[in-house]
């Protein structure tokens, strides 16, 4: 009985580990959702190619480019931050005053279009980083409990995704750039008349959510050893449906939601069915939706009729 226990808690306790790890990737793309949607209103369906771009850049800059992967690391963050900007300034600054309907049919359409520019570029198959192009590091235990084993991958992903969450906190509380930021969030016209350029910082908006995104891309292609060029349709769709349990447009929301997603899809594979995961997921964002329609730490704003 004992025996049973014990091994009862392991399990729990390595899907525990499990789930906040995948959690807190799913939060990083998250984020870059709910802030492009708390800065504009526009839900950025591009946002899962960006995440995938980031897998297959890294991907591409330690194989066919030899780069070692602390220096094609950031580098792929830059780039996708360049990418970020460049799709503000290419489809969706044009936009700015038309109807959000069409911002939102263009940011389907950008999805469209850069998932089937790397199918051409890399292909249909599924790919995976070959081991002698990652830190050897990564493949050992970090900690060791029992039969609960968290990997030096894990830690290097909690670290960064955390870290990264910080550093966006630490900019939007703390910095010139993040104040004009929560004020274009909360009037765009009387921040322009107050002198802020209102295009510089939605591009820069952009370029932060990107880099996030990409980053998930490239800890979720180690984690899991695969990417494909359709991996940021069904990332997206849940980074999007985390944005929603947490509180679309609220930035500690989307870290919230991001992580109770993860456990819940974590968890429900490991106790009822890996066949369930997504529905079980997404049964918990509907479960929030219906008795909290604001979100975990959303808001309920009333509108004057």
């Amino acid at each position: 009985m004992f025996d049973a226990f014990t091994g009862n808690f392991s399990l729990f306790g390595q899907q525990l580990v499990n789930g906040i790890t995948l959690g807190s990737v799913y939060a990083l793309i998250a984020v870059g959702y709910t802030m492009v949607y708390g800065v504009i209103q526009l839900i950025n369906f591009a946002h899962g190619e960006i995440y995938m771009m980031g897998a297959f850049l890294s991907f591409t800059m330690v194989t066919s480019m030899g780069m070692n992967f602390w220096v094609a690391f950031p580098v792929t963050i830059v780039m996708c931050s360049i990418l970020g900007m460049l799709l503000d300034v290419v489809a969706y600054r044009p936009l700015r005053q038309a109807p959000r309907l069409a911002a939102l049919i263009t940011a389907i359409g950008m999805s469209l279009f850069l998932q089937n520019l790397a199918l051409i570029i890399w292909g249909s198959q599924i790919r995976g980083f070959p081991a002698a192009t990652l830190p050897r590091i990564f493949s050992y235990p970090a900690v060791t409990m029992g039969e609960i084993v968290i990997s030096w991958l894990q830690v290097f992903i909690l670290v960064v995704a955390f870290g990264m969450m910080a550093a966006l906190h630490t900019i939007i509380h703390y910095t010139r750039i993040g104040t004009a930021m929560r004020a274009i969030a909360q009037d765009k016209v009387t921040a322009s008349l107050m002198g802020i350029n209102v295009n510089r910082v939605i591009s820069f908006t952009f370029a932060i959510g990107s880099a996030m995104g990409g980053v998930a891309g490239i800890l979720v292609g180690m984690y899991y050893n695969a990417i494909w060029p359709t991996m940021g349709y069904i990332a997206g769709i849940k980074a999007f449906a985390a944005a929603v349990l947490g509180g679309i447009g609220s930035v500690p929301g989307a870290m919230l939601g991001g992580g109770v997603l993860g456990m819940a899809e974590v968890l429900g594979a490991g106790y009822i069915s890996s066949a369930y995961r997504d529905g079980i997921a997404y049964a918990v964002m509907i479960l929030v939706i219906i008795f909290k329609p604001s979100g975990l730490l959303g808001k309920s704003t009333l509108q004057k009729v």
